[in-house]
């Protein structure tokens, strides 16, 4: 044994080495951990060959062994970390050569990059990478965040510490619309330090806000980390709650779990909400109370006036506060006695099959033990009871194809029970009175009259939902029938939309969160996956962009408008109209909604072909596409790269190695605890990609194959990894704002500033570890 060590710890030592050092050399890191994989293996190779490198395994064929197996104790749980008296031969760590070793990794990279790269099933999730960073890239390079914080600091400023909740909260606006924390720190630091260190402000307190909001783009979705980080939690959960079923005696993981085991990133997304807003509002609440403790340190900055309407404090709660919630109250209650519900009255051709009991009982002696020690006796016990019961019965009913006479009988019955007014209608609806009461409060001086139009209009909408149009009505004679109601609202919107555009605040950043909205609504609303929703949102910025260039311009941006509402034309057509005219016979309603589907497309297209132009012509659109395809060239080399290094691990049983190691412990929460410091420390040297392609592959099976919630599991790496990246001295993030920072600001003040910020990621991360309701709620109770 060389220097006493295992030859397993070897190759690990010189692999880390190889990584370590060909980053830490300046060249590229996309290349520099490929490169690290070829180098380590050639080292390992040469020094099998020589005999230098000699693994202890243990020895299956000793009577120890075999007296352990015979226990009952599966192999698996067998290992050098548990059983050290074991006794162990001494054996390469390429049983059959190097040479088979490096063809087995010829032959599995090709594999892998196939799948993981160029046609397999994640590669629809990764092409989100790339719409995200479009997008995120297109709103930074069109001076949006610039103009979110002019507006933002006039809303706070005057307030103690008002610069600082500006930023945090321009910080989480982008963060949501870019997922990229480089360039909201980056951007942040040269918009808003300046202007809080000429307002007096402490330069460690200035600091410290800047990087830690744009950190929060490692949780906040739509996050490019839980993007990457879900591709690759949703393949480790499945496989590995696979092997801790056939370890606990059960066929399967659904026999074991009593559910299927998969986790998306859609499911991700949704678990971050809570977290991401926790730790914002965390933020803002320290830099309100820092102000309070030490005002002369972050003083009230009184910014140029708005130029809206001045609202009394009455006008503001009656339209911004009493309308909303007597709106949105109403119908949730509406809904809740039955006034207002789904008109859909599709009935299956098939019938249901019959219900099963919650755990499946047919099972082995040892998959039972298993599922009692899993579930608790009460669950099993119900389980049985329950399958009692639909045997004697005669068994689960078995699905057949239900007669004209029993569709039509369902039908009726379904038509019977709907309620007087469509969810749909509704929510369109309210969403339009919105509008015309945002608009009352922003204007109270304003002529009302059209407004009035436009809520007769809504009144008017629901009375012929309630009484003219039913279930079975046609969705062209439902168009009709609104048109009237629809003109009238629309006219009393087209009005409150001027009223809302002279307010600055609605102006600057009622874009940007209507398209935040349209693309995580999509996506946490289970309507669509992240991918066609990135491309919503790429498309909606290169839009918005164009549109603040022509008023720059002082040119009309109203094709770019009117392109936007063909896409929801379009949408709205798709989904009440079926538009396949390949049908044997389509009424004539779905031939109109066809083409104006397809209208709706064709002039939708022109509009972003044109936003395109407008873009180019200005020179932004240019290096909005090089710094995209910069970026996603580094995202996909990474991924190529870390393959790689991945392979020459397991090709000389690293892998197995360090899970083995990580198993060894009964407790799991010891496991997940010694994982985040891994993590943490590693986050100090390993920008998040590297982390997640190289790291996560091989401590994944082991994290993701306990009992712990993967979303919850997923989310704590991420707010772990930004707490890493917050940490001095190493903190990529520091790195990033110290790079943009005046001369005046010192890299003291950055560390000192952001040490309580790391505090509060701490606290968060607690926060998290003792209420993971926290992550697993919205998930609970949102579609997937």
């Amino acid at each position: 044994m060389l220097f006493g060590l295992d030859g397993v710890e070897i190759g690990l030592i010189i692999v880390f080495l190889c990584l370590f050092g060909g980053i830490l050399s300046g060249f590229p890191v996309a290349f520099a951990i490929g490169g690290a994989g070829i180098i380590s293996f050639g080292i390992i190779a040469a020094l099998d060959s020589a005999g230098l490198l000699v693994h202890q395994a243990i020895d299956t064929g000793s009577e120890a062994y075999r007296a352990l197996v015979a226990s009952g104790l599966h192999p698996d749980h067998i290992s050098v970390f548990r059983y050290p008296e074991l006794p162990r031969m001494d054996t390469a760590i390429f049983p059959n050569g190097w040479e088979q070793a490096l063809d087995r990794n010829v032959s599995f990279i090709v594999n892998r990059m196939n799948e993981r790269v160029l046609a397999g099933a994640s590669i629809e999730t990764l092409l989100a990478v790339l719409m995200f960073v479009l997008m995120g890239i297109t709103l930074e390079r069109s001076k949006i965040a610039n103009d979110l914080l002019t507006t933002m600091a006039r809303v706070f400023g005057p307030l103690p510490g008002g610069l600082a909740v500006s930023v945090v909260v321009v910080g989480a606006f982008l963060a949501a619309s870019t997922g990229i924390v480089g360039a909201t720190v980056v951007t942040m630091g040269l918009l808003s330090l300046p202007t809080m260190l000429r307002n007096k402000y402490s330069p460690e307190l200035a600091t410290g806000v800047i990087a830690a909001s744009g950190t929060l783009g490692q949780i906040i979705p739509p996050s490019i980390v839980i993007v990457l980080l879900g591709t690759l939690a949703g393949d480790l959960y499945s496989a590995a709650q696979e092997q801790r079923a056939q370890l606990a005696g059960c066929s399967d993981a659904l026999t074991y779990l009593g559910e299927a085991a998969v986790v998306s990133v859609g499911t991700l997304f949704q678990a971050a909400i809570l977290p991401g807003i926790m730790l914002a509002v965390l933020y803002a609440l320290y830099a309100f109370g820092y102000a309070m403790l030490k005002p002369h340190k972050a003083p009230p900055v009184h910014v140029e006036a708005s130029t809206g309407e001045p609202v009394t404090r009455r006008e503001g709660l009656t339209w911004f506060l009493g309308a909303p919630v007597a709106l949105i109250g109403g119908a949730i209650l509406a809904g809740y006695i039955g006034l207002v519900g789904s008109q859909d009255v599709t009935v299956d051709s098939y019938s249901d099959a019959g219900e099963t009991a919650v755990l499946r009982t047919n099972v082995s002696d040892q998959c039972k033990a298993s599922l009692i020690e899993l579930h608790g006796q009460e669950k099993w016990d119900l389980a049985v009871e329950q399958q009692k019961v639909i045997d004697a019965a005669g068994g689960v009913e078995k699905s057949h194809q239900l007669s004209e006479e029993e569709i039509a009988t369902a039908r009726a019955a379904k038509i019977a029970a709907a309620a007087p007014l469509s969810s749909a209608i509704l929510t369109g609806f309210v969403l339009l009175s919105l509008v015309l009461t945002s608009a009352r409060g922003v204007s109270p001086s304003a002529d009302t009259r059209p407004l009035l139009i436009g809520a007769a209009g809504v009144v008017l909408g629901l009375v012929v939902d309630a009484a003219l149009i039913s279930p079975i009505t046609s969705p062209g004679r439902t168009v009709l029938l609104l048109a009237i109601p629809l003109v009238l609202t629309l006219y009393g919107c087209r009005y409150a939309a001027t009223l809302l555009g002279k307010n600055d605040l609605l102006r600057v950043v009622f874009p940007p969160l209507v398209l935040i909205v349209a693309v995580l609504g999509s996506i946490l609303g289970g309507i669509t996956n992240p991918t066609p929703a990135a491309a919503l949102g790429a498309g909606g910025a290169i839009m918005l962009a164009a549109y603040r260039k022509l008023a720059e311009e002082q040119k009309s941006g109203k094709l770019i408008i009117w392109s936007s509402f063909a896409v929801v034309i379009m949408i709205l057509a798709g989904i009440n109209f079926d538009l396949r005219i390949s049908r044997s016979d389509v009424p004539l309603e779905d031939w109109i909604a066809f083409f104006v589907a397809q209208g709706a497309y064709h002039f939708s297209l022109f509009g972003i072909l044109y936003s395109c132009w407008v873009l180019w012509r200005s020179g932004v659109l240019p290096p909005i596409v090089r710094e995209t395809a910069k970026v996603t060239s580094m995202v996909f080399t990474i991924l190529i790269g870390s393959q790689l290094l991945n392979l020459v691990v397991i090709s000389f049983g690293g892998e197995h190695y360090i899970q083995q190691f990580l198993k060894s412990f009964d407790n799991e929460l010891t496991v997940f605890l010694i994982v985040m410091l891994v993590l943490f420390v590693l986050g100090f040297v390993l920008d998040f990609l590297e982390i997640i392609y190289i790291v996560i592959p091989i401590v994944g099976p082991v994290i993701y194959g306990g009992t712990f919630d993967p979303k919850w599991v997923t989310i704590m790496i991420a707010v772990n990894l930004q707490t890493s990246f917050l940490t001095p001295p190493f903190g990529f993030a520091l790195f990033y704002l110290r790079g943009v920072a005046p001369p005046e600001v010192t890299t003291g003040h950055i560390y000192r500033g952001i040490v309580p910020f790391v505090l509060i990621q701490v606290v968060g991360l607690g926060i998290l570890w003792f209420f993971p309701s926290i992550v697993t709620i919205v998930p609970s109770l949102l579609p997937h």
